[in-house]
């Protein structure tokens, strides 16, 4: 990775970050799946402007508009949503934390339902101890009394996260049939699917809360909001990822899962006030240890380390 790549990595991950405390202000007066809506509709426009720009052709076939429609559902209509109806319930920061099961599910997803990769030993392990880390982010809503009430973070809200987690690593397996289609053109055609796909959810909520929901009750703070997650958070985003992908390849670029958390974590504490109870930063720690198991080069590092140390001169 040269400086300019770990330069997008940061700016990736401050941008991603940044998601989860927008999207819990926006939400005390957007309706969580009318702010899906507009999240994936603002940032639709902007790409499909970019692709007029460039000059970029937008596929017109029923093949590949399905996909799209697919491919919204599964990475962006259906995780966008369940996240911001998780944040109704719990922390900005707990559903971050949350979110970094996707490389998780991911593998387990690529290597045991569809086969396309091999499970291998640190994989096993980095899943293994994973899933302890969200053990103990789930434990306190789980348990009664005194431990409950260290979090106070209901289990319901925290599933939708997880669920959010393993619709992402669905959406994975299923981007390889992208492949030959530039990657602006599959972002774009993937965000106009999901902005289909939430338009008549978003109706029937907006009609659906008491007395109605009108854009012209939302204040200017929240609106600001919508707008970085449209621009910034997805448009934007994507496109850095995607330059990142390009340059750096997809096991560098992944190391964005373990960024996300943090500056997350940082974000909601100077925005929100938030803070993470004791078991929740031991989770965290706990996920983020898998997450390294999982991708594997440290321990290829510690490896080698010890191969040089145990040489003869």
């Amino acid at each position: 990775m040269t400086w300019k790549n770990w330069l997008l990595l940061i700016v990736l991950a401050l941008v991603w970050g940044a998601t989860f405390p927008f999207g819990k202000i926006a939400l005390v007066e957007i309706p969580p799946f009318v702010l899906a809506f507009l999240r994936v509709l603002l940032a639709a426009l902007v790409l499909h402007a970019l692709l007029a720009m460039r000059g970029l052709a937008f596929p017109r076939d029923p093949s590949t508009l399905g996909a799209f429609l697919v491919m919204g559902l599964l990475n962006n209509a259906i995780p966008f949503s369940l996240i911001l109806w998780g944040q109704t319930g719990i922390s900005a920061s707990l559903a971050s934390i949350l979110n970094a099961t996707t490389p998780i599910f991911t593998v387990l997803v690529a290597s045991v339902l569809f086969r396309q990769e091999v499970l291998r030993a640190h994989r096993v392990a980095g899943i293994a101890v994973g899933f302890a880390g969200v053990a103990l982010l789930l434990l306190p809503g789980l348990e009664a009394g005194a431990l409950a009430r260290l979090s106070g973070e209901p289990v319901w809200a925290q599933a939708l996260c997880l669920g959010a987690a393993l619709s992402y690593a669905f959406a994975a397996a299923f981007a390889r049939r992208f492949r030959g289609i530039p990657v602006m053109v599959a972002a774009t055609g993937q965000l106009t699917g999901s902005s289909l796909l939430l338009l008549p959810l978003a109706v029937w909520q907006a009609l659906s809360v008491p007395g109605g929901w009108t854009p012209a009750a939302v204040g200017p703070a929240a609106w600001a909001c919508v707008v970085a997650l449209g621009t910034a958070c997805t448009a934007l985003a994507y496109l850095i990822y995607f330059r990142l992908l390009t340059e750096a390849g997809a096991t560098n670029a992944s190391l964005v899962t373990l960024l996300i958390p943090v500056s997350a974590v940082l974000i909601s504490a100077s925005l929100l006030g938030e803070a993470l109870s004791v078991l929740q930063l031991a989770g965290m720690a706990v996920l983020l240890l898998g997450l390294l198991l999982l991708d594997g080069r440290v321990l290829a590092l510690l490896g080698r380390s010890r191969h040089r140390t145990g040489r003869r001169p």
